[in-house]
């Protein structure tokens, strides 16, 4: 086997172009290429060594190498081995993903961070902060960013379900890191989106474990999330919160001060002041509120004597735009209603059955109330308010 041949050139040159599923970079940065050489005829043998012997996603690795080298001119063959990192090749692998740094750090709370990282809060449950949170994240990725979504609600996680993550999906552990778990959807209009995701329901042993925590393992947990999975280098960063005000989003703003903030409530007055109660303490912790989503706004029906389609508004009206009253008022800084969301089974039930309104329906009305949010927010940059500044001194 010859390891000078030209024709090995560019089989290094098309390794590169194979891009690990979880890890997000190519194989050949993450010196996951351990041999490779060609013989006289022209076949090529290359080693592959995954992070950890049983990765889940093998067989793409496998499928992206062979597809790559097959298509160089020259190659009449390839003779592939997949084998397993060490554990001295693993704990370099976290070594070059951190950067050297050798604890592990929140790398959104770090000076310089270029990642937008925006909370989606309530005041209560039930009201589709997840389903939200789910869409908001899918339509940004749609259009190109690279984005990462932490179920953050510790003891009702439900973003696997909304995403149709299988029950035994795990995240890969490289060493002491942990890789998001990788989703991918193809919308109906024909745009890809890819999401990393990690939610504490990947982590139990079964679905139906019962998480029982308190303050500080909460704490704890969180602090393993948020820097100890390699995010890799994101535009946006999602966090689905758990509602109301209790250790969870305390911990979420005291670790990402100068994070952005987005309030979910629905029309009924009574809902909408305990949302204004979430946005207070966002604020409190340096957060910095950008708006309010009104979800369940109206149901679009045909009336059956008319014909006519008509707005029914079951839930009252006005929710919304008393939530932003309230909290510009209370907060001195604007905080507009972004969208009313209305009520549509593709945007609930739905959703578990097919996929996220977003990718299924995007021109129905609540997919395109969303869009409308999302395009808020790659148009309107971030604060710097809160967020700790880089500063030098002599």
């Amino acid at each position: 086997m010859s390891e000078t041949n030209p024709i090995l050139a560019n089989v290094r040159q098309a390794l590169s172009t194979v891009i690990d599923p979880e890890i997000r970079r190519p194989i050949t940065d993450l010196d996951m290429v351990d041999e490779l050489a060609i013989d006289e005829a022209g076949v090529v043998q290359v080693t592959v060594l995954l992070t950890v012997a049983g990765c889940p996603l093998r067989n793409t690795i496998e499928e992206d190498v062979t597809a790559a080298v097959n298509k160089v001119p020259g190659v009449t063959g390839l003779k592939l081995e997949i084998g397993a990192m060490s554990a001295e090749q693993r704990a370099a692998l976290t070594s070059k993903l951190r950067g050297g740094a050798p604890q592990p750090v929140i790398p959104f709370a770090q000076p310089g961070s270029l990642t937008r990282v925006i909370a989606v809060a309530s005041g209560k449950g039930g009201v589709g902060k997840s389903s939200m949170t789910v869409n908001l994240a899918l339509d940004l990725a749609k259009q190109g960013f690279s984005v990462g979504l932490l179920d953050a609600d510790i003891y009702g996680h439900s973003i696997p379900d909304l995403l149709g993550i299988p029950e035994d999906a795990r995240p890969t552990m490289v060493d002491s890191m942990i890789m998001p778990v990788p989703v991918e959807y193809v919308s109906a209009d024909g745009k890809k989106a890819a999401l990393k995701v990690i939610s504490m329901g990947m982590l139990k042993e079964s679905k139906d474990q019962v998480i029982a925590w308190r303050g500080p393992i909460l704490d704890r947990a969180l602090t393993q999330l948020l820097a100890e999975v390699f995010w890799g280098d994101l535009d946006f960063f999602l966090i689905d919160l758990p509602p109301g005000t209790g250790d969870v989003a305390m911990s979420i703003g005291q670790k990402l001060p100068g994070s952005d903030m987005i309030v979910v409530t629905t029309p009924q007055p009574s809902v909408a002041w305990v949302a204004e109660r979430a946005g207070t303490m966002g604020s409190m912790l340096h957060q910095n509120v950008i708006g309010v989503i009104e979800n369940m706004s109206w149901l679009e029906t045909a009336c059956p004597h008319c014909g006519e389609t008509h707005r029914v508004e079951l839930f009252g009206t006005g929710g919304g735009q008393q939530t932003a009253d309230a909290l510009t008022d209370r907060l001195a800084h604007d905080v507009p209603l972004l969208t009313q969301i209305p009520m549509d089974f593709a945007l609930g039930a739905g959703a578990e059955i097919n996929a996220p309104v977003v990718i299924a329906q995007p021109d129905s009305p609540a997919a395109v109330a969303i869009s409308s949010v999302a395009g808020h927010l790659v148009q309107t940059k971030p604060s710097v308010a809160g967020k700790p500044l880089s500063l030098i001194t002599h």
